[in-house]
């Protein structure tokens, strides 16, 4: 009773992540892949052997563009969404990017940042209100009192990242972390716990739930097995 209990549990837990989509897949990608140095990395680019790997390092660009506030970017994204009941859609998606480098030490490493979507996890920045506060970039057919917020996520010359992908050999650019063997390419600026939190705010309680679920249903069917071992010893 006690591994079916615990298996119940598990299942539940699994069900409860299933509907959290990329945010949750771009975490436990996060939790797992293992860091290289940048050398290694362009050994595995140079050998043409396919990894998924991640590297730490600095930023570095030629060809920086600046903010409101004068920060040098190499990558911005801003978005228009509109809420249509719990869920948001997106009807203005804004990108802006440069070439980019991690380096680490005397060793650089481009990074593909046109193929960077859904694996980039910064600090987002959040403004609310109204499909009235903005005719002008909302269609005509939004209902002036829709909530509409603007999200910008930004990576600037001057962080320290962590980035996964398969480095690949490029006869233009040199070895180049792109995505690859069925995983997005991923960019942080924020340690790993930090990271993992900003994956899952938007869903909270849920992912406190479905950890609790798969915590107690693991220790269940654990105990029930010892005890079946136990008294099949005795």
């Amino acid at each position: 009773m006690l591994v079916v209990g615990g298996a119940v549990l598990v299942g539940v837990g699994w069900l409860l992540l299933r509907p959290l989509g990329t945010g949750v897949r771009v975490g436990r990608i996060l939790a797992t892949t293992p860091v290289v140095s940048v050398a290694a990395a362009r050994e595995l680019a140079t050998r043409g052997q396919a990894r998924y790997v991640g590297v730490a390092g600095r930023i570095d660009a030629d060809d920086e563009f600046e903010d409101e506030l004068h920060r040098p970017l190499v990558f911005r994204r801003s978005r228009i969404e509109v809420r249509a009941g719990s869920a948001w859609s997106a009807v203005e998606d804004n990108r802006e990017r440069v070439p980019f480098e991690i380096v680490d030490g005397l060793d650089r490493l481009a990074v593909d940042a046109e193929r960077l979507d859904i694996g980039l996890v910064v600090v987002v920045r959040e403004a609310e209100g109204t499909a009235a506060d903005i005719p002008d970039r909302i269609g005509a057919d939004i209902a002036p009192g829709t909530p509409v917020r603007l999200r910008v996520e930004q990576v600037s010359s001057v962080d320290h990242v962590l980035a996964l992908g398969v480095p690949s050999p490029d006869p233009e650019h040199g070895p180049v972390l792109r995505p690859g063997l069925g995983r997005p390419l991923i960019l942080t600026t924020l340690e790993r716990p930090e990271a993992m939190r900003v994956l899952a705010v938007d869903h909270r309680w849920t992912t406190r739930t479905a950890a609790i679920l798969l915590a107690a249903g693991l220790v269940l069917a654990v105990s029930g097995i010892g005890w079946w071992v136990v008294d099949a010893l005795a």
